[in-house]
């Protein structure tokens, strides 16, 4: 099977390339790149003219709710979802039901997107035992199985010690991919310290006070990311910060790296994008509503210079649907969570790249090469001999976020009716054009 992507501007970061090229995929690998390549026998040539060609995108922090919660979303309309969105991959987080903690529920996970083919999925086995935060899971089972990274994510690793063996466990898994981190597992972390969260439901500061709803200090994830990255120093290890939010807790992840511990992070749009003042704005609209919840101004002017200053890894969605009867409550008794996965690359095509906060090749950076990096996966480059993954960018092509016609179940999102310029316009996997079934009506 060969495909020759032709005319097109080719940006990938991992090769500091950013040229107008062809580019021949072959056997779902990437065979080279050059200009005006002949196209072999039995080619599928696709014309590229105006568009972007970069390496698939992959989105490190989603929510697939299978199995369990399939009235949420399923393994087969997150990958849609994923793969209309402009990813060729997704991470998936362990708070399914029964949890991702053993090896039979990271199997069944991989198997059903092998079954589909609309994205790679890459489970994320669990820190402990059912989330519980008590007993390590069976890490070496799930890494056998092709988990890539545990978390608890849904609920931090409270327990200091737990988080401990959870470094050093993590290190005897997983195999390095050459591109800067050490071997082993990394130990995604939702940082989170609970006795200051408590019960509240939005970010602690002048709107939580005078909205009367009780809030969340930023302090409560700067305590963990601090206590963590202590244990990092002490025991070795891999860690990451899921949906980073804070300027101090940035702070720390920087000097973590100054120190050359192994620490990366990944930031989502929305906290790149939206204040808690959106909470008031929207009168407590409930897709205002996650964890870590929208901060101030400051933290998201401190993320946004994290993305220009190279110290955020990736940015990752943080899709997590919910069904549309749970969020239509009070903000106070809604779930936390949002969807991202169609969402994530327009905007930031739109708000982050057409204001110039940040150049088109950091973007891809952002999107495919560090989040590859971090997860130590041989894709998130167009190198002659990797994974033949590619995503087709349009910089001019308009849209506007209409939850509707989601290919995800969720459609919880701050962002509906945003227009925007820019998006992701096609996909590749293994060298396969991503094709779509009808859209599920709404």
């Amino acid at each position: 099977m060969r495909t020759l992507i032709r005319n097109g501007r080719v940006v990938d970061p991992s090769q500091g390339l950013d040229a107008f090229a062809d580019l021949l995929l072959e056997d779902g690998e990437v065979a080279r790149i050059g200009e005006r390549l002949a196209a072999p026998e039995h080619t599928e040539v696709v014309d590229a003219a105006g568009l972007i060609v970069t390496p698939g995108f992959i989105d490190i922090h989603v929510h697939l709710r299978e199995p369990g919660q399939e009235y949420k979303e399923t393994v087969r309309t997150g990958t849609m979802a994923a793969a209309a969105g402009g990813f060729t991959a997704v991470c998936c987080m362990a708070n399914t039901v029964p949890v991702n903690d053993h090896r039979s529920i990271t199997e069944h996970i991989r198997g059903e997107a092998e079954r589909h083919g609309f994205a790679r999925v890459h489970p994320i086995g669990a820190v402990s035992k059912g989330l519980e935060g008590k007993q390590l899971a069976e890490i070496g089972e799930m890494a056998a199985a092709g988990a890539v990274a545990i978390s608890d994510d849904g609920r931090p690793v409270m327990d200091a010690e737990l988080m401990r063996r959870a470094l050093l466990y993590a290190r005897h898994y997983g195999l390095p991919n050459g591109l800067g981190l050490p071997n082993g597992l990394p130990v995604v972390q939702h940082a989170e310290d609970l006795s200051l969260s408590g019960g509240g439901v939005m970010h602690e500061g002048e709107t939580s006070a005078r909205l009367g709803l009780p809030g969340i200090p930023g302090s409560a994830e700067d305590v963990m990311v601090a206590r963590d990255l202590i244990l990092l120093e002490d025991c070795g290890g891999r860690y990451h910060v899921a949906h980073i939010s804070t300027a101090r807790s940035l702070d720390l992840v920087k000097l973590a790296k100054r120190r050359g511990l192994p620490a990366t992070c990944e930031v989502t749009p929305h906290h790149l994008l939206l204040t808690d003042d959106e909470v008031a704005r929207t009168g407590f609209s409930t897709a205002c509503k996650m964890k870590p919840p929208l901060r101030s101004a400051g933290d998201k002017a401190a993320m946004l210079a994290g993305l220009a200053d190279g110290s955020v890894d990736a940015i990752a969605s943080d899709h997590a649907p919910h069904h549309t009867d749970e969020k239509d409550e009070s903000f106070h008794n809604a779930p936390f969570g949002i969807v991202g996965l169609e969402t994530t690359v327009p905007l930031c095509l739109d708000r982050l790249v057409r204001p110039g906060l940040i150049s088109l090749s950091r973007l891809v950076e952002l999107l495919a090469c560090g989040p590859a990096r971090v997860m130590n996966l041989p894709t998130g480059t167009l190198r002659a001999g990797a994974p033949a993954d590619v995503t087709l960018l349009s910089l001019e092509d308009r849209y506007t976020v209409e939850p509707g016609g989601f290919r995800s179940k969720g459609r919880s999102t701050p962002f509906g009716g945003w227009e925007l310029q820019g998006r992701a316009v096609g996909t590749f996997l293994e060298g396969r054009r991503v094709v779509f079934e009808e859209r599920r009506s709404s």
